[in-house]
């Protein structure tokens, strides 16, 4: 597959997560005492896994998430080179989605950016981490098989959705480095100075993911 259309899918791909599931967030409210919000925006991120999987997965696999994409490197799926052109293309299409999102909803709606879990760093740190793993080893082990083929998105959309029911009474669940910077770049503030744990945490539990199911996928 020409890398340019790879790369495109990750741009669209990306753009349409933080568009309509940040966009969901923004709309309905995220808030744990709000039940019904908290849900639809759950289910929002992991909706949008799902359409995109089944639309651009079989052009870039639909990474649409550094995270994964480092996990994809680390376990020889992806070159260096399509690893940096996915994460430039990821990071863009998550600014223009925040971008566009922010037409609609205006920045002060805080466009689904994450933030810290009561302050604390290290504990947003652990939670972060503790959630991409549980995602990134769950896409690694649905797709080590041709035959799950035709239920992959459905089951990576649903632990996407999981880690959100759990994750966004803490930090409002990033799991994926783009999908923070971008609303965060826009936000400004508070959003933007603490990104940084948004995108470190991820991709330890990301490469952490690639590293552990290496092992335990290995015959030896």
């Amino acid at each position: 597959m020409n890398a340019i259309k790879k790369y495109l899918a990750e741009f669209i791909g990306t753009f349409v997560l933080v568009f309509f599931a940040c966009g969901t967030a923004c709309v309905v409210g995220c808030s744990a005492a709000n039940g019904t919000g908290y849900l639809l925006t759950a289910l929002a991120f992991g909706l949008v896994i799902v359409a995109m999987a089944y639309s651009i997965g079989n052009v870039s696999g639909c990474h649409i998430n550094p995270a994964v994409s480092i996990a994809m490197l680390i376990n020889g799926k992806l070159t260096v080179k399509d690893f940096i052109g996915y994460v430039a293309a990821q990071f863009i299409g998550a600014i223009a989605g925040a971008g566009a999102l922010s037409l609609f909803v205006g920045v002060e709606s805080g466009l689904g950016a994450n933030a810290l879990f009561n302050g604390n760093i290290l504990l947003s740190l652990l939670i972060e981490v503790i959630l991409t793993f549980v995602f990134v080893i769950a896409i690694l082990g649905v797709t080590s098989k041709v035959e799950n083929g035709a239920v992959a998105g459905i089951v990576i959309g649903l632990t996407l959705t999981l880690v959100h029911i759990l994750g966004i009474s803490f930090t409002g669940t990033s799991v994926n480095p783009a999908r923070s910077f971008g609303p965060a770049l826009l936000v400004g503030g508070d959003a933007l100075i603490n990104v940084w744990v948004f995108i470190v945490a991820p991709l330890i539990g990301g490469a952490l993911a690639a590293i552990v199911y290496k092992f335990l996928a290995s015959e030896k």
